[in-house]
């Protein structure tokens, strides 16, 4: 492939998508001073802002206040609790949007010094990019272009108007019958959240189980807790086909519904950019193929984010973003490479699942050998007083107190996880963590009282006979 490079450019850097890992990338590209043009063709802030992490959370805000509102009269609230005006949660939705959309807006990034181009961006050679037909060179690319989801070829699928994790956002209330496709965190938090603001929502698995990269444990908890909150669960289920009204089973049952949300994954968006053409390749998993510091075959082309993956995290293409920035700014001389073996994971249902590093399935699979400490809510004060089920587990070497991996199962278990993540990257095994002082009553105390049943299975048996001896000569 021959492509002749300009002598000059016009462009420092030109990143396309303005999602997390594009708007990293870009606003680090400007604050170093470099001459950065950010190219969206849809909304700024991508899915995370627009079909994603805010109006999902939004949403299950407000069914867990209504949750909260039906579990009251535990605590003395007299009287029944009203009809749900699920009307009201989407409104919600729609104004957490609107609050946070200027964070991630046209003007906000362009008085940042980030020339934005609203348009469709093609490459067309390594340093060129047209946009919308309108052509500028660049010095490096940076490609965020994103995911979306995953439509199965189902006989009837495409034409039983279903709804996605991008769509869902048109509904204005909670229809009266819900179908979801998929017992993935997308599937599980949607389940909970319209079953709590009135929905019947049934729950449709094609595998054995819920949350399949999560351990046994872990999918049966939030099988459980779906299942107190209404959810219809059917795992191991296949649908044959689909109408407009209805899931008809491969056990030739049937599944009725009022709305159908399709939640079986999303892929990476990589076609239409001009990718192809420049030979740039994919992975089996359909991601762009890069090197450990995001560069594709073209040293100059970066890919981040979920268009790169390995991960669909939101932080976790903010933190491709800048280092894909700063790589290519400085020379093309990559230094910064994403540590991937400490990357922290959320299912936002309620209560949440939070993890991090390697699961038990995941070290049997590999053969290695580990150690779990597990710890339960139930000996924990605050969980005690706030009626919170949950657990937490530590994956250790054995015979070391090193923090292989964890999982978390809790209230607030996303905010409980960073104290492991923060010990995981600095080296901190389970003796530093049961040094630290926690407040009480808090969540944060069971990070300590897992450090603390590590210490109580690793203690020196051999010198406790001794100090017994020592205490009772000291008596006298």
């Amino acid at each position: 492939m021959a492509f002749q490079r300009p002598r000059r450019f016009d462009r420092n850097l030109i990143v396309i998508g303005a999602g997390s890992a594009g708007l990293v990338a870009a606003l680090v590209a400007a604050k170093l001073g470099a001459k950065v043009t950010l190219v969206e063709a849809n909304a700024m802030g991508g899915d995370c802002l627009n079909t994603g992490c805010v109006p999902s959370k939004a949403l299950i805000h407000a069914a867990k206040l209504v949750a909260d509102a039906r579990g009251a009269e535990r605590a003395g609230l007299l009287g029944p609790v009203g009809p749900v005006d699920s009307a009201a949660a989407f409104a919600h939705v729609r104004a957490a949007i609107e609050a946070i959309g200027p964070h991630d807006s046209v003007e906000r990034y362009r008085s940042l010094g980030v020339d934005v181009r609203l348009g469709h961006a093609h490459i067309t050679s390594p340093w060129t990019v047209a946009i919308d037909g309108a052509e500028l060179s660049t010095r490096a690319i940076v490609v965020a272009t994103g995911a979306e989801p995953v439509v199965p070829d189902i006989p009837g699928l495409a034409d039983s108007f279903f709804l996605t994790s991008e769509t869902l956002w048109r509904l204005h209330r909670a229809p009266a019958r819900l179908a979801i496709l998929g017992g993935g965190p997308v599937g599980c938090e949607l389940a909970q959240a319209f079953s709590r603001l009135g929905s019947a929502v049934t729950l449709v698995q094609r595998g054995a189980r819920l949350l399949p990269r999560e351990d046994d444990a872990v999918s049966a908890f939030v099988r459980e807790r779906l299942e107190a909150d209404g959810v219809r669960v059917l795992t191991g289920a296949t649908v044959a086909s689909v109408t407009r009204s209805e899931l008809r089973m491969g056990d030739e049952s049937s599944v009725p519904f009022d709305s159908l949300v399709v939640a079986v994954g999303r892929k990476a968006r990589t076609a239409g950019f001009g990718l192809e053409e420049l030979g740039i390749n994919r992975t089996e998993a359909g991601t762009i193929a890069v090197t450990a510091y995001l560069q594709t075959r073209w040293k100059n082309i970066y890919a981040v984010g979920d268009a790169a993956g390995p991960f669909q995290y939101t932080h976790a293409a903010g933190q491709q973003g800048w280092m894909a920035a700063v790589n290519a700014l400085f020379w093309g001389l990559p230094r910064l490479r994403p540590d991937n073996g400490a990357i922290p994971a959320v299912t936002f249902t309620d209560p949440e699942i939070a993890r991090i590093g390697l699961t038990e399935r995941e070290a049997a699979a590999r053969g290695v050998k580990v150690v779990v400490t597990h710890y339960g809510l139930a000996d924990l004060d605050r969980a005690i007083v706030d009626e919170a089920p949950g657990f937490i587990r530590v994956l250790t070497a054995p015979g070391r107190d090193r923090i292989l991996g964890a999982t978390i199962a809790a209230p607030r278990a996303g905010d409980m996880l960073a104290e492991v993540a923060l010990a995981m990257r600095r080296g901190i095994g389970l003796k530093g963590l049961f040094g630290s002082l926690r407040a009480y009553p808090t969540y944060s105390e069971a990070v300590g009282a897992v450090a603390g049943r590590w210490r109580e299975g690793n203690a020196p048996t051999r010198v406790l006979p001794w100090l017994a001896r020592l205490h009772a000569w000291r008596l006298g």
